[in-house]
């Protein structure tokens, strides 16, 4: 993992977070594909903004990796201390199906917001992939 609180890597995708961190660290108007993103991140959460809009949350702290999203689908590789809540923002009140590690783990509804928590089972040292798509 790299130490980088925000990066893109070589694929494309955006990688961001760094739940070993003691205190609250930030990194504003990161650019990335015309975008600027802004991460918020230590031990007890990770936040991620995009123009200034929720994007994504975990509570605690997670490092997120090849973060990927389009309009049918969101999927990242997700590392942290322990099991993780993550929230994300997504079309409101719309059905999503979740896959966690390769397994459909169901289907969820958006609320009216758009806001889409999942529940990450992550032994420390492990990443789980998530890939969550529009059904």
């Amino acid at each position: 993992m790299s130490t980088e609180l925000i990066r893109k890597e070589e694929d494309g995708t955006l990688s961001f977070g760094d739940y070993t961190l003691e205190t609250k660290t930030k990194v504003s108007d990161f650019e990335y594909e015309g975008d600027l993103y802004k991460v918020k991140t230590y031990f007890e959460v990770t936040k991620l903004e995009k123009n200034g809009m929720f994007v994504y949350e975990s509570v605690p702290g997670t490092a997120v990796e090849h973060f990927f999203q389009t309009d049918r689908e969101v999927s990242f590789c997700v590392r942290a201390a322990e099991d993780a809540q993550i929230t994300l923002e997504l079309e409101p009140e719309k059905e999503y199906r979740i896959y966690i590690d390769d397994t459909n783990v169901g289907k969820m509804k958006t609320n009216l917001g758009g806001k889409l928590v999942i529940s990450v089972e992550i032994k420390e040292q492990e990443s789980a992939a998530v890939r969550i798509t529009k059904c």
